[in-house]
């Protein structure tokens, strides 16, 4: 992040136009001990004479003082990876002093704004204060409000409205869900067949495929979340809810998301696990908690969206488009931290915590937290 730099952009402009101080001063009708002032930093000129000097050179008023209300896609990781590990290692305050301070100077770089209020949705759940978890809620939600009113981009804003429907939703507002997200929307429509065909047919071959994957993934994904989701309501019907467990093997094996994406499989395993144990099958619970552990301590990490031999195009799609590209919202130490964490502490499980299995499962466990403790004593960026 820059700070104003008129000093250095003047004489940078100067002598790039061959122009002394002299020059520059009768032009600006102001002593050369002006300028000079101004260059050395010492003074900076009249606000009324920035468009003069802007238009001498020809460079907007921004331009002159070095002021960049955007960050590059490569700032906005860099910046979010670090923040990532301060919330992970840093008094949580301390941290949101830091955003807070990055939003006001950056408050039109929206594709920054959606990525720090997405670091305090993922974080306010691992804050201790309920209070404190709270207000980033209200913050993320607010932020994203903006990032959906004010910015040109419309796959942004969508992305944006709906993590402002979540915030809502995890401070328990749904009337204010529906109020923002309208009538669900089941005209079955989507765009990618007909980009599909439109580039095959103009014989761009790869740009077809690409598309493709891109879409089938992203429905995959969210196929595997509506399942998740879906299961927690089938409990009355035990049938339903076995069915639709099988149906989610079927894809997880299909389109080897263990492997594929991880980050979303960890997750409705642990659904399952839970809907078992409340459907009073302790052995499937404990089943499904063993794929958890053994797909939790596997070599996943560091967690990250990828493509695989079956979606070859899809890294670079990933690279193009998202601002964060390959990262995920949480960092690893965080992750890892919250995989434990989430078994240890859900109470569904607690019967079965004299059980030899559900203790071993707990032990593999918590190597992970011993890993994220070394990975603290780290240094920022240290391997």
């Amino acid at each position: 992040m820059k700070e104003i730099n008129l000093g250095r952009i003047l004489v940078e402009n100067r002598h790039k136009r061959g122009i002394t101080q002299d020059e520059l001063a009768a032009y600006m009708g102001v002593s050369k001990a002006a300028v000079s002032k101004w260059e050395t930093g010492m003074t900076y000129p009249d606000i009324t004479l920035l468009p003069q000097l802007a238009t001498y050179f020809n460079i907007s008023v921004d331009e002159l003082i070095g002021y960049e209300p955007q960050m590059t896609k490569e700032q906005i990781r860099v910046l979010c990876r670090k923040l990532a590990t301060d919330f992970s290692t840093q008094p949580i305050e301390k941290v949101r002093e830091q955003c807070q301070e990055i939003t006001k100077k950056y408050f039109s770089c929206f594709p920054l704004l959606y990525q720090i209020g997405s670091l305090y949705v993922n974080y306010s759940p691992l804050v201790e204060n309920k209070a404190t978890a709270k207000e980033m809620l209200e913050d993320a939600s607010r932020l994203f409000e903006r990032v959906k009113s004010e910015t040109d981009n419309v796959d942004l804003a969508k992305q944006a409205l709906n993590m402002e429907a979540l915030c809502q939703l995890t401070l328990g507002n749904p009337s204010e869900v529906l109020n923002l997200l309208g009538e669900p929307d089941f005209s079955m429509t989507s765009t990618e067949p007909l980009l599909a065909s439109a580039y095959h047919f103009l014989g761009n071959k790869k740009e077809a495929k690409s598309i493709l994957q891109v879409g089938i993934f992203q429905h995959t994904v969210v196929l595997i979340n509506l399942l998740s989701i879906y299961l927690g309501l089938c409990l009355e019907r035990k049938e339903v809810f076995e069915e639709t467990a099988r149906k989610s093997y079927a894809i997880i094996e299909a389109f080897d998301l263990e492997k594929l994406h991880p980050g979303i499989i960890l997750p409705l395993y642990f659904t399952l696990a839970q809907g078992y144990m409340k459907l009073g099958n302790s052995e499937k619970a404990l089943e499904l908690l063993e794929r958890y552990t053994k797909l939790a301590t596997s070599n996943i990490y560091p967690l990250s969206f990828h493509g695989n031999e079956y979606f070859d195009l899809l890294d670079g799609w990933l690279e193009n488009t998202l601002t964060m590209g390959s990262d995920m919202p949480r960092n690893e130490m965080t992750i890892k931290k919250s995989a434990v964490e989430s078994i240890i502490n859900c109470k569904t499980f607690e019967p079965l915590k004299d059980d030899v299995h559900f203790q071993n499962i707990i032990k593999r466990l918590k190597t992970l937290e011993e890993n994220v403790s070394v990975q603290l004593k780290k240094p920022f960026g240290a391997q």
